[in-house]
């Protein structure tokens, strides 16, 4: 799965933390990653996890 390249040009606070929330929403288990390069943000990755729980035997 490729992620979307989103313009990097004029970043600024506000669109930043944006994408940040966004990464952020619905996440229960799992961590949001922040690369930055020469002082701006380059990529933003988010790793959810997700635990199955064993369904009972049946006989």
């Amino acid at each position: 799965m490729t992620a979307p390249i989103r313009n990097l040009e004029r970043q600024d606070e506000a669109s930043i933390l944006r994408e940040i929330r966004s990464a952020l929403s619905g996440l229960k288990f799992g961590s949001v990653e922040i690369t930055v390069h020469n002082g701006q943000v380059v990529q933003i990755e988010r790793k959810e996890k997700f635990r199955l729980q064993p369904t009972g035997k049946t006989a």
